[in-house]
């Protein structure tokens, strides 16, 4: 049975002209245009095309434009070995700057990741653990108070299932990982990113949907470490979950009562990667890997998945599309849009859904007060009546 009323919300609202007087008996016309349920995507692209061409331009930039249209949610890159590739030389501005265009336009935003094994900043192997840690610690209070009320989410830690026996090449977070055990670096780092911000959201994610993701989430919690949200990644280049298998994640998870993101979430639309590979990074794409055939299997795949979440797990208040341009991660046909630009089929499916079908929009006529019962879509609303509009709330 659906779900969808969840996600719904009733308020008596009351509308009232600029002089602010109550409209009485007047008829309003309304429409959602902002959802709280977040639909995101990495912003790498529009955060690079907001650096290269300046705000004004990037204001006309069509892929910063189909970008705006359909997404509410943006994931920014604060891996520490691109944002910081020289100690002492963090990408602050850069960030800033592309972080604000953002939020200018009502976009929720969230850095990925304060702590990771991988893409880790090659200059911390000169240190010893004691003073790995002072820096890792250092550098999420630099990121999180420097980025207070512009990003208030961060992907506090990343893919600690694997960190401890991560042996693909030696970095320094999985140093402190073993020195600190699991739950001992997640604590660490989570109560060093609360210390710079009370009110930030902070997500464990990883990749890993095994027991083992479970298990640690169990002792984290037992340990006191305050989780505000679970962060599951589907990056399906193997083939589609399905929907036995979505339920079979959600029904795992869902039980530790806590929301849930979908964090990074790939649909491909070229060849599969074949499944005894065990690492995707070890997959060459070729340039022009994206096919019809793919496409269309991606759309009806994305429409499938977005629908059975959002219509059936309120659990689940987030979900982020990785990536937003094929060829961005892995070279990967990943994207919503192809190389030259232009905009395949899944982009037009999940804006048919987040704008179309997802919506809510009508007219009422208010009593003799002023007042009008609204019910729709949880999120924000403008409305209009003659001469006077305004918006509010629906939570």
């Amino acid at each position: 049975m659906s779900k969808i009323e969840e996600r719904k919300s009733t308020g008596k609202i009351l509308f009232a002209g600029s002089d602010g007087k109550p409209l009485a008996n007047s008829k309003i016309s309304y429409s959602l245009s902002n959802h709280k349920f977040l639909f995101g995507c990495n912003g790498f692209l529009v955060s690079d095309l907001v650096n290269q061409l300046g705000e004004e331009e990037a204001e006309k930039n069509e892929g910063v434009k189909q970008f705006l249209d359909v997404f509410n949610f943006a994931t920014l890159a604060f891996y520490w070995g691109s944002f910081e590739p020289e100690e002492g030389k963090p990408r602050t501005a850069e960030l800033m700057q592309a972080a604000k265009f953002l939020r200018n336009h009502g976009v929720t935003l969230k850095g990925h990741p304060l702590c990771w094994h991988t893409v880790c900043a090659d200059w911390l192997l000169k240190y010893d653990n004691k003073t790995i840690l002072e820096k890792q610690i250092g550098r999420i209070h630099r990121e999180v108070e420097g980025f207070k009320g512009v990003i208030d989410m961060w992907d506090a830690i990343n893919e600690v299932v694997i960190m401890p026996v991560f042996d693909r090449y030696d970095n320094a977070v999985t140093r402190l990982c073993k020195e600190l055990g699991q739950t001992g670096i997640v604590k660490t780092i989570f109560d060093a990113a609360k210390d710079s911000n009370q009110n930030a959201t902070l997500l464990l994610n990883d990749f890993n949907m095994s027991p083992a993701y479970e298990k640690l989430i169990e002792e984290c919690l037992d340990a006191g470490v305050k989780i505000d949200a679970i962060g599951l990644q589907s990056h399906q280049h193997q083939g589609y979950w399905g929907i036995e298998k979505l339920e079979d994640v959600l029904l795992r998870f869902e039980r530790f009562g806590l929301p849930i993101n979908f964090t990074e979430n790939t649909f491909v639309s070229g060849e599969l990667v074949p499944p005894e590979l065990d690492d995707l990074n070890d997959y060459k794409y070729a340039d022009d890997a994206s096919t019809p055939e793919g496409e269309e299997r991606q759309a009806k795949w994305i429409e499938e998945f977005y629908t059975q979440i959002f219509e059936n797990h309120p659990q689940v208040t987030a979900i982020t599309n990785w990536d937003f341009n094929d060829g961005a991660w892995l070279n990967a046909p990943s994207g919503l849009i192809r190389r030259d630009g232009t905009v395949k089929p899944a982009y037009y499916t999940l804006k048919k859904l987040i704008k179309e079908k997802w919506t809510t929009k009508g007219t009422v006529t208010t009593d003799e007060n002023g007042y009008a019962e609204i019910n729709g879509f949880k999120g924000e609303y403008i409305w209009s009546s003659g001469n006077s509009d305004g918006k509010f709330k629906l939570n």
